[in-house]
């Protein structure tokens, strides 16, 4: 690892993320999330301006053009999953910003045609036989524009018709990976499919997969018909079941956990999906991750929450390593960093989560009250 003071553009957070409590309908949650963050939202809104701006000599794309694009993948949502445009239409209301504007951030990479290869995440899991006091745990960090650092918080939710759920967001998106009461944790890894269209946005599919109540429903929801494209969804049972869904938008492939070990990066696994990669050369710093992450986690039969947040400060490939960070500030859509990193313990229902890099910040602990 390397020293502190040799890693810059490295912010250390003196307080845990926010937490926001929110119950009641979808719409009334969603109101609840954007009074509370508000400057969060506009925060990342002004980002998202500012990046689509800086990048328009690769995308050919204003702020405007972003929004008018958005506007395509909205009937789509609103169609199969009207609760969750309610959330963001409750966002925008609550934070007093344009409804356009919280879709075009729910739908960014979308409406950039994936060039912003910004988010290079990492996640993996252990079960019940992999783990010193028989928890099952899923670890995850989330990489993004180091502008969004900022904005990040982490939800407890009692929605009216669904299971409670606990998970971080940032900005304006949609709450997605995290864990519900019913025993189901959600990680996110984008990944780049050349199949992308018009259809149900990737955010909404995980968000709506996060509601599931059996790993069967949340399957299901990843493989919805008419999605726009796909990430891959990392799903832990409390059983010790582990999943992979890699999911593209016309096709989709499940891997499982079978030694009780699962890891995943941003590019794909399963020989369907690889026919679907576009720009394979592109993603060589994700099968580093990928490969490093797998070594790690497999050099211990019995692992912690402890040993998984070892595994999420290696800087092994550095600087775009499993604790990535932004040390090159060039190219506007090839600047991310981890603002991000957090083991889910299923079994205690607790979320352990990094604001930054965690090499350089602490862990706080929170509680799924269901």
């Amino acid at each position: 690892m390397l020293p502190k003071t040799e890693i810059p553009n490295t912010p250390v957070h003196t307080t845990p993320p926010p937490l926001i409590q929110v119950n009641g309908t979808h719409v009334e949650m969603g109101r609840q999330i954007g009074e509370a963050c508000r400057q969060q939202v506009q925060h990342s809104i002004a980002n998202a301006h500012v990046l689509i701006d800086s990048a328009y000599d690769q995308l050919e794309l204003t702020w405007e053009g972003a929004q008018i694009q958005s506007r395509k993948y909205l009937p789509f949502a609103e169609e199969r999953y009207p609760q969750y445009a309610d959330e963001m239409r409750g966002i925008a209301e609550g934070a007093n910003v344009a409804f356009d504007e919280v879709v075009t951030l729910n739908v960014m990479e979308a409406v950039t045609t994936d060039a912003l290869h910004l988010t290079r995440c990492t996640s993996f899991a252990v079960n019940e036989q992999r783990t010193a006091d028989g928890h099952v745990l899923a670890a995850h960090n989330e990489d993004w524009i180091p502008e969004d650092e900022d904005d990040v918080y982490v939800v407890s939710a009692k929605p009216q018709d669904e299971p409670p759920f606990l998970a971080m967001t940032y900005g304006g998106l949609l709450p997605n990976v995290g864990f519900n009461a019913f025993g189901i944790a959600q990680l996110i890894d984008s990944v780049y499919p050349s199949d992308s269209r018009i259809g149900i946005p990737r955010l909404v599919v995980a968000r709506a997969v996060l509601a599931a109540r059996r790993v069967s429903s949340a399957i299901g929801r990843a493989w919805v018909h008419h999605r726009a494209a796909g990430y891959n969804h990392m799903l832990i049972h409390e059983s010790g079941e582990l999943y992979s869904i890699e999911v593209s938008a016309l096709r989709s492939e499940i891997l499982h956990g079978t030694d009780g070990y699962l890891v995943h990066t941003n590019h794909y696994l399963a020989p369907t999906m690889k026919e679907v990669e576009s720009d394979p050369e592109e993603l060589i710093s994700s099968r580093v991750r990928y490969f490093r992450a797998n070594r790690l986690l497999r050099q211990s039969q019995t692992h912690s929450i402890k040993s998984l947040q070892a595994i999420q400060k290696d800087h092994v490939n550095f600087s775009n390593s499993i604790c990535n960070h932004a040390v090159e500030w060039t190219d506007p859509l090839d600047r991310e960093k981890t603002i991000n990193a957090m083991v889910i313990d299923l079994t205690a229902r607790e979320m352990h989560i990094c604001w930054g890099n965690p090499c350089q910040n602490a862990y706080h602990t929170y509680h799924l009250d269901a």
